[in-house]
């Protein structure tokens, strides 16, 4: 549901870090001959409305994600498929990143099966597929990430060129009241219409807060509800989801 976050979460586990672990499941790990851990990452997020960066894009949804990493390398595949309404738009995100310390970068290719339904399309003009490239780091009290669009189906800015999307978010997670929380900014710094912006506009102002329901050593049920407002397009969502997760 939230990508940004579903990221910093997945890589603070790779690097042992304690965080919610937002639509992941740890599902097996091993140890190589240099005893490094092979992390193994599988999980779903069942939501009740598909928001992402500030933008509505699908109704209740299923969203499984699956990663492998090892020394600060990881390759994700994250989905959402409607399950209130079939006919919202299904989507697969691939996902290779590298974290060394706080410092993290990646790249991401989204694919939706709308307008191109065919999965191995990539020619120009007639493929679903956006290519991007991510910049984090992780200040421990502030995560800093900053994402541009750079091939594919990327939108057009005010001039009907290439609009090279990008958005840039601050979010400070906290501890409060036995829950953790999360309060976000973002921004799109210049004009596209990818996310309905003619300029430098505020897209993105969130809270999350999420608790975790202990079942048994081994699982648990984390509940999580979200409150986005999207300055740009003046809209407002409310957003609550169940997560699956099973813990060594």
């Amino acid at each position: 549901m939230n990508r940004l976050l579903f990221l910093c979460t997945f890589f603070a586990a790779l690097l042992g870090t304690p965080a919610v672990a937002q639509g992941i499941m740890e599902s097996a790990d091993s140890v190589d001959g240099a005893g490094h851990r092979v992390e193994l990452m599988a999980g779903m997020d069942i939501v009740s409305q598909y928001v992402w960066r500030g933008m509505n894009m699908g109704s209740a949804s299923f969203q499984p994600t699956l990663g492998i990493g090892w020394r600060g390398l990881s390759l994700s595949a994250w989905g959402s498929v409607g399950f209130a309404r079939w006919d919202d738009a299904k989507e697969i995100d691939l996902t290779l990143s590298y974290t060394h310390g706080g410092f993290t970068v990646g790249l991401t290719d989204y694919w939706c099966d709308d307008p191109e339904p065919r999965y191995f399309a990539y020619k120009n003009g007639h493929t679903s597929h956006v290519f991007e490239g991510m910049v984090c780091y992780d200040f421990g009290f502030l995560h800093a990430s900053w994402q541009t669009f750079f091939a594919g189906n990327d939108g057009v800015n005010g001039s009907g060129a290439r609009a090279y999307s990008s958005y840039f978010e601050l979010a400070a997670p906290f501890r409060w009241l036995t829950c953790d929380w999360e309060a976000a900014v973002g921004i799109v710094p210049y004009a596209t219409d990818y996310y309905e912006a003619e300029g430098f506009r505020c897209t993105n102002v969130s809270l999350h807060v999420a608790r975790e329901i202990p079942v048994s050593r081994r699982f648990s049920i984390p509940l999580f509800v979200q409150l986005t407002a999207n300055p740009n397009t003046r809209h407002l969502f409310l957003v609550a989801g169940v997560t699956l997760a099973i813990k060594n």
